[in-house]
């Protein structure tokens, strides 16, 4: 194979490489039922878990987070998370998600991650946090190991906008805006 033929075989697999995930724009996040573990619930200071599915992510705008249980995933995009905060979008209209691949957890770590995730569910009420036992979104969305995806959809549950990584500030300032955008709607 020439040089020229080779480099245009890269440059063409190039964008297959760069989105590992089958988001695509305008469309619902692929079909997720999470039925062990799934969202947690706080009701009276009590945690409990009820099955989550995917269709759930209609009805508000929503950043959803997909992150495996390790602190390595969760900082790669905790710029994007300290932004949404301190942007105070409306709670009737915006709902944060966080889908957690307990599958891709350092081994002996599972209790620290459900510590974790039940600490932000008291600190943030009205977020939405799905434990996945068995890594079922990761594989239906074709995401990496041990990394984190941001997507942010509109109220009809269509994708806006989705990275797979750690977000540059750039995409942190597109991200924020595009919810400003979409709440305006």
């Amino acid at each position: 194979m020439t040089l020229r033929k080779l480099m245009t075989f890269s440059l063409l697999l190039f964008p297959l490489m760069a989105f590992a995930h089958n988001f695509v724009n305008g469309q619902p996040v692929a079909p997720v039922d999470i039925t062990d573990r799934g969202e947690l619930v706080l009701d009276n200071d009590t945690f409990s878990y009820k099955n989550w599915n995917s269709s759930q992510l209609k009805g508000k705008v929503r950043v959803m987070q997909h992150i495996a249980g390790r602190t390595s995933a969760k900082k790669k995009n905790s710029m994007l998370i300290q932004a949404i905060e301190d942007a105070n979008f409306p709670n009737d209209r915006f709902q944060p998600t966080t889908i957690v691949n307990a599958d891709d957890a350092i081994p002996g770590t599972g209790l620290f991650v459900s510590g974790k995730i039940e600490k932000n569910k008291k600190r943030y009420p009205w977020a939405q946090f799905i434990i996945d036992s068995n890594g079922l979104a990761r594989k239906a969305w074709q995401l990496d190991e041990e990394s984190s995806a941001i997507v942010v959809l509109d109220k009809e549950g269509r994708i806006q906008w989705a990275k797979d990584g750690a977000l540059t500030p750039e995409e942190v300032h597109q991200v924020i805006t595009l919810v400003h955008t979409l709440l305006d709607k």
